[in-house]
């Protein structure tokens, strides 16, 4: 049901016109800035592209009055995380906002498609997944600067982080390290195409199963072989078998790889499974009973590595983020129009501020759809509406008491002291 806007503290109708008739104002250089984001070759392992994108959100964030740390991969292969800090009053609420500057997309994908519009749509790579939500984020800031003349918050952390498509593997420490300090988390991946934002994810994990055998001439002496890919379609065969054994939980055997030549008994066979589910408990249960289908061996003498390559806890809808999806719906009310919020498939970071029992909220940005691929679009339309949204839900989490009550249970935390509930 929709929250209703008398049971949860709100900016006015007046300050959300304001903030409204602000962002709309701003559009036209919102569309110049989604325009020139958009036709950045920045795919996950395009540093060059992604560290253009995050020179321009650190420039954006500076005027806006942040503090801007850039903090290098240590491996040198992708680009640097962007962390704008701004700083407010003290005993205020901390929030933290994350948005990803990189895309799926390989170099030279801008030339064959750079940014257009047409009919009310935007088009382009990571026009929707997600540079328009980088840019929500960062215009719903500059609008609450403008009319409050300031962020009521005691810090926001907005960190721009450059592989969130690959698992965020180096951004990773940086969320947690600030969300462990943050009351909230909100993440600024865009709305689903039906406008729902997005309360759950289902968590992932992505691992490689290895089937070693024992090589021979397979029409000399296929008696002394081992087939590894005997093997393995026992365990593709098995694993596959497991859908629909639990509610909402996937296996998929995505990639298989094996042998030399046809007349030589496979020695090796990799395969590449992902598997996702709506519950940590879930996603545990499917990983030990993969495991003892790796350990199930058939084909004598072969055995069977199991290597887990990365993974993420759901996003699984906390009683508190609950409270945000009501604020969120509340604040949509006041504007004229409804939300609902949803499940999805998909993992973001905000699988990693939820996994660490933070209050998240995603799909916070505009409305979109067909991520990673080559019709990807964005609703122009939606943009100040939604941008609007979140200027509002960060001023209604502001003044909330019970989101003051999370932030007394932090710094009771950090303290070392009792916490006060």
């Amino acid at each position: 049901m929709t929250a209703t806007t008398d049971t949860l503290p709100l900016p006015s109708a007046a300050e959300l016109d304001g903030l409204r008739a602000a962002i709309g104002a701003d559009l036209p250089a919102y569309l110049e800035d989604l325009e020139e984001l958009v036709n950045i070759d920045c795919g996950s392992y395009t540093a060059a592209g992604v560290d253009a994108v995050g020179r321009w959100v650190a420039a954006f964030a500076t005027e806006l009055g942040a503090t801007i740390e850039h903090r290098p991969d240590p491996a040198g292969r992708l680009g640097a995380t962007v962390v704008a800090t701004f700083e407010g009053s003290a005993g205020g609420t901390r929030v933290l906002l994350i948005g990803h500057m990189d895309t799926v997309f390989d170099p030279g994908t801008v030339a064959e498609r750079p940014f257009r519009m047409e009919d009310g749509v935007a088009y382009g790579p990571g026009v929707t997944d997600m540079k328009s939500g980088l840019l929500a984020g960062l215009y719903a800031l500059k609008a609450i600067i403008a009319e409050r003349g300031g962020l009521p918050f005691e810090r926001l952390v907005f960190i721009a982080n450059p592989d969130e498509e690959i698992g965020s593997p180096t951004s990773t420490p940086h969320i947690r390290a600030f969300a462990a300090e943050s009351d909230v988390a909100f993440v600024l991946e865009c709305a689903r195409a039906n406008g729902d934002i997005v309360s759950a994810r289902k968590g992932i994990l992505d691992l490689r199963l290895v089937v070693h055998g024992r090589a021979a001439h397979a029409g000399v002496e296929p008696e002394k072989g081992r087939s590894a890919i005997l093997e393995a379609a026992r365990i593709v065969e098995d694993l596959h078998a497991l859908n629909g054994r639990w509610p909402d939980v996937t296996v998929n055997v995505g990639v298989i790889g094996g042998g030399t030549r046809p007349n030589v008994v496979a020695e090796r066979c990799s395969l590449e499974v992902d598997v996702r589910a709506t519950s940590r408990d879930a996603l545990e249960t499917a990983e030990a009973e993969i495991r003892r289908i790796a350990e199930a061996i058939e084909v004598p003498d072969t055995t069977v590595d199991f290597e887990p390559m990365a993974r993420w806890w759901p996003m699984e809808k906390l009683d508190r983020s609950g409270r945000l999806v009501q604020h969120a719906q509340a604040v949509a009310e006041t504007l004229g129009f409804e939300i609902a919020d949803a499940v999805t498939g998909g993992a973001s970071d905000a699988n990693t501020t939820s996994g660490l029992g933070l209050p998240s909220l995603d799909g916070l940005g505009p409305i979109g759809g067909n991520d990673h691929a080559p019709a990807e679009y964005l609703e122009v339309d939606s943009i100040v509406p939604r941008t609007t949204l979140l200027a509002g839900l960060l001023l209604a989490i502001a003044a909330d008491p019970e989101v003051a009550a999370w932030r007394d249970e932090r710094v009771a935390r950090e303290a070392g002291g009792p916490d006060p509930s």
